[in-house]
């Protein structure tokens, strides 16, 4: 959507686009409008040609003219839309009545066209999490990830991914004081589910319950109902994306109760704390390597508060003890089907926004119309 620029506020129109495209290297027809791609606006309502980019637009008032701008239709056409030769373009009528069907075409037919599109990626971005127990697909697939680092070798493994939960964690870590190899492993009988993936597709299965709950059977009224649906929709989203782009803050004691540490076979050492978690489109292990601080130690103990990283020099208390961290390795894997559900994350909302300015640019051609 662009905004005219013309002298006066009278003489301001918006182009309202409409999804999908026509056939390659259509354009504006002069036939279709008082104005053509490359004279003068004419003096009419406001002409809203359609094609892939086209350099100006008629928008209904003298001197009022508009920067090139991609304009995506697709049938039904509205009621004041005729084609005309390969390209075709419209024009909003003056007339109140006019607008009403205009934005009663819109309410009916290209809101549920949105609709659905947004159906269709946010079943495809649930699809990506595969979780078991859903659908006709069976248990998710098992997917291997190679641990690695560009900063240390120290910690070395391979992490095994199946849906929500790490189904296994083969991990060897070299110790720096004395270069000993340590190796540990997941239980057989154990597997650590990731929160983040499973409240993020629970998120997207919100918001595709939303949407099918306003099927084609469903007459919007109001454009505040679509904006309404669309805020909802909108805030499922932001959540589900939100989950994946910012890791929980923890404290070290709540990471030393999380109870990751008796997943292991054998029994992690009592200086040794781990924490898995997801960043962006990648799969984080920590490793954190503590000592005690002495009853003597002159260092002044600051309990560290939560963080998704934390430093060496960190302390905390757990029992009895009061412990420091020496050693922090981080390792990482990228896992690409996170982020194909980012891009589909990123894609409805921005359906969503648009959807939400259609709507709002008719608020502003009817006064009498609350919405």
């Amino acid at each position: 959507m662009a905004t005219a620029m013309a002298a006066t506020a009278a003489e301001r129109a918006v182009l309202v686009s409409l999804p999908g495209r026509p056939a390659p290297g259509h354009s504006l027809q002069t036939d279709a409008c008082p104005c053509g791609p490359t004279s003068e606006p004419g003096t009419g309502g406001a002409c809203l040609g359609v094609g892939p980019v086209y350099p100006l637009q008629c928008l209904g008032a003298p001197g009022a003219w508009n920067a090139p701008t991609p304009c995506f239709p697709s049938p039904p056409l509205p009621p004041a839309c005729a084609p005309a030769g390969p390209g075709w373009g419209r024009r909003l009528s003056p007339s109140p009545h006019g607008q009403e069907e205009e934005f009663r075409w819109l309410l009916h037919d290209e809101v549920h066209a949105v609709l659905r599109q947004l159906q269709d990626i946010l079943k495809e971005a649930s699809y990506r999490f595969t979780l078991p127990g859903t659908g006709t697909e069976g248990p998710a697939r098992q997917e291997n990830f190679i641990l690695g680092s560009s900063s240390t070798d120290q910690v070395k493994g391979v992490l095994t991914l199946q849906g929500d939960a790490l189904s296994q964690a083969d991990v060897n870590l070299k110790m720096p004081r004395n270069n000993q190899l340590l190796h540990f492993a997941f239980r057989e009988d154990k597997q650590w589910k990731l929160q983040q993936i499973q409240d993020a597709r629970n998120h997207v299965s919100q918001a595709i319950y939303l949407l099918a709950n306003r099927d084609e059977s469903y007459q919007f009224k109001t454009g505040a109902e679509v904006l309404k649906l669309m805020d909802a929709v909108m805030l499922q989203l932001t959540r589900a994306r939100n989950r994946l782009t910012t890791p929980a803050t923890l404290t070290l004691p709540e990471i030393a109760a999380s109870g990751l540490t008796r997943m292991f076979a054998p029994a992690l050492p009592a200086d040794l704390l781990v924490n898995f978690y997801i960043n962006l489109n990648k799969l984080c292990l920590t490793v954190y390597q503590l000592h005690s601080l002495q009853p003597s130690s002159t260092k002044n103990f600051r309990p560290a508060g939560g963080a998704v990283l934390h430093s060496p020099g960190a302390m905390f208390e757990w029992g009895a003890q009061r412990l420091e961290v020496s050693h922090v390795h981080k390792v990482e894997c990228v896992v690409p089907w996170l982020n194909d559900a980012l891009v589909f994350f990123t894609v409805s909302l921005q359906l969503c926004q648009q959807l939400k300015d259609k709507i709002s640019v008719f608020s502003s051609y009817w006064s009498y119309r609350p919405f």
